[in-house]
């Protein structure tokens, strides 16, 4: 390919000598080129004038830019930066989570403000950088599956509900949070919260361990949001009662039950890929899952 500043008369064959920069009267003496001619110009009276074509030659270009190479590249630098602020905010969660060790429960019961502000700063930098919102229109088979809670921020009120009406901790009935779950089936509409929890008893008496699995069913709103329906609470005895049957456990009756507990919720996924899901709730709540 000629070089991009060639004049249109040279041929494909030019020299590949370095150029001779010409300077005003510099023409004279100047070598003769191949393929300078005879034009003619004026009017009826046509004197014959030469007309010296000059090529600016220069070493062979450089080769095109592989496009496809270079975005495979920045794909790779995005990866890179994303996986970064993955790590980031889950090592985050981990530190709230070894500090809430001294209180027994964990998944950021114990977190105090700082916490909280430095889980939502770190958050906001991962959801930045997903490339916009979230689209669950093409993108919600990514939310089939089981996810594993690390993190939420609701749970810094101190009651397994967070924001919304919960059993407390610690109190009258010290509660001890394990592994808490969201199994997630689009096809069905399922969406199961699922915690493990450890129930204290009276000595000599072993700790209670169960299972509580509360069935909602869900629904996409808009482009990013979830809405979850309520449906029952199923609780399953662990370790020396695992023989037990599940018990259902009996839904409170909507004119007893309190204007906060409506039974449904919503939420926006403001993250989303194939390991890795953050959520934000209607009241503010900030959740972090990973796949189980």
């Amino acid at each position: 390919m000629a070089a991009p500043w060639s004049s249109s008369c040279c041929p494909a064959t030019a020299s590949t000598s370095a150029p001779r920069l010409l300077g005003p009267g510099g023409l004279k003496g100047a070598a003769w080129p191949a393929g300078a001619g005879w034009s003619s110009c004026g009017g009826q009276g046509r004197t014959r004038r030469r007309r010296l074509s000059v090529c600016a030659t220069a070493a062979a270009p450089p080769p095109p830019v592989d496009y496809a190479d270079t975005a495979a590249a920045g794909a790779n630098a995005d990866a890179d930066y994303v996986a970064s602020l993955k790590v980031k905010l889950l090592a985050l969660d981990v530190r709230i989570l070894s500090q809430s060790a001294v209180s027994g429960l964990n998944r950021g019961l114990a977190a105090g403000q700082e916490d909280l502000d430095r889980a939502d700063a770190a958050a906001r930098e991962l959801e930045a950088a997903g490339g916009g919102p979230v689209d669950l229109s093409r993108d919600l088979d990514r939310l089939q599956g089981r996810w594993r809670l690390v993190y939420s921020s609701a749970f810094s009120s101190r009651t397994l509900g967070g924001s919304r009406p919960g059993p407390p901790t610690g109190r009258l009935l010290p509660i001890t949070l394990g592994q808490v779950f969201q199994r997630i089936d689009v096809v069905s509409r399922d969406f199961d919260n699922i915690v493990e929890l450890e129930l204290g008893a009276p000595w000599p008496l072993p700790p209670l361990e169960a299972t509580a699995t509360l069935a909602h069913k869900f629904e996409v709103i808009g482009t990013s949001g979830i809405k979850i329906d309520f449906e029952k609470t199923t609780v399953k005895t662990k370790g020396s009662l695992s023989q037990l049957p599940p018990l259902e456990v009996p839904r409170i009756p909507d004119n007893l039950r309190p204007p906060s507990n409506t039974g449904s919720g919503e939420f926006e996924v403001t993250y989303l890929d194939g390991d890795t899901r953050v959520t934000r709730g209607d009241r503010g709540e900030l959740r972090v899952f990973v796949i189980a």
